[in-house]
Order: C-alpha cells, then structure tokens, then sequence
C-alpha cells in the first residue's frame, strides 16, 4: 500500500515539474510571440517593415504625419524631431531625419523604440529604414542626423476602420543600453554614415 501511494506521489511530482517546465517556457515565448503579433497586425501603433515603396497609383487623400522624440532619463542625449509636419500620398517614400546629441563625457551606446498613434495606423505605417533597426554608437560631444525612410500603404483607402484617418504621429523614445550589452555587442551600427 505505501509503495502505491509513494508511486502516485512520484507521477504526481512528476506531472507538477512538467507542467512547471511548459509554463517557463511559454513564459520565454511570449514577448517574441507578442512582438511578432504585433509587428505583422500593426497591434498597438507598431509599424510595419518594407523593403520598397510601391509609388502612387491613384488620387489618394494626403496623410498629415507629426514627429516626437523623446529620451529616457539615464540617457544623456538630446534628441530632436523634425519641426515641420508633412503631407504625405499614400504609396509615395517620404524621407525624414531625427538629431541626437551626446551630451555627456562618454561613448555611449542607445536604442529607440518607436510607435504610431493612432495605434490602428501602424498596419498601413511602412518604413524601409530606420535609425531604430540597429543601435546608435555617439562618442562624447557628437551630433548626428538619423534617417527615417517610409510610406503610407495605398490600402488605407480600402479599409473601412481607416477611412477617417487624416493624420499619423510618429514617435521614438531613445534608452541606453547598459555598458555590459553594449561590450557585449559586436554589431553596433551607427547611421550617420547613411548620410
């Protein structure tokens, strides 16, 4: 009867570490899974990756766009948006530029997160570059112009839930990365050489 209940015991201890082990897995999974949702929806105003602009093919209404920047308090940039607003036709490749200034003593490593908003525009919001794809290197005292390249899908007119939509705002928010990920990160790329 005890080796029974010791073998139950067993199954069941067994039972709980798998079921323990899946949900620290799934736990692992779940920010790549959600990013990847939303990077193909354009859920929650992230916009969409494209590698060329299919160009105007029709008398589309023009977009408004607005630019934000913004930077994190560890982070001793100052970064700028460009001031004017643009008017853009959907399916035509709009070129921008952001600056940021390194206002410390050090060499310092940052990466931009970026949304639109309304967030139902990051499904038709298309960029082909960007200054948030790789990290920016800025050595003390350095100013660089950061490119932006992108276009408004031509389909916002073929969906009902953007018909309205007149304008989009474009926004970053720039973080340092700690010293130890960036000595640890070979791959560091900074735009300024795009220029």
């Amino acid at each position: 009867m005890a080796e029974n209940s010791m073998n139950a015991n067993n199954r069941l201890f067994l039972k709980l570490m798998i079921f323990v082990l899946i949900m620290i897995g799934v736990s692992f999974a779940s920010v790549p899974l959600y990013d990847l949702f939303c990077r193909v929806t354009g859920y929650g105003g992230t916009t969409q990756k494209s590698s060329l602009a299919p160009g105007s093919s029709g008398n589309y209404k023009n977009i408004q766009i607005r630019f934000d920047a913004n930077v994190s308090n560890n982070l001793n940039w100052k970064f700028t948006a460009p001031k004017s607003e643009l008017l853009v036709q959907p399916g035509v490749e709009k070129i921008i530029y952001y600056t940021a200034k390194n206002l410390s003593d050090q060499r310092i490593v940052g990466t931009a997160t970026y949304n639109v908003s309304p967030p139902k525009a990051g499904s038709v919001f298309m960029k082909v570059d960007c200054f948030c794809f790789v990290e920016q290197v800025l050595e003390p005292g350095e100013e660089v112009k950061m490119p932006v390249v992108f276009y408004i899908d031509p389909s916002i007119d073929d969906d009902n839930n953007l018909k309205n939509l007149n304008e989009i705002t474009l926004s970053y928010t720039f973080f340092k990365k700690s010293n130890k990920e960036a000595n640890n990160n070979k791959n560091s790329f900074q735009m300024s050489g795009f220029l």
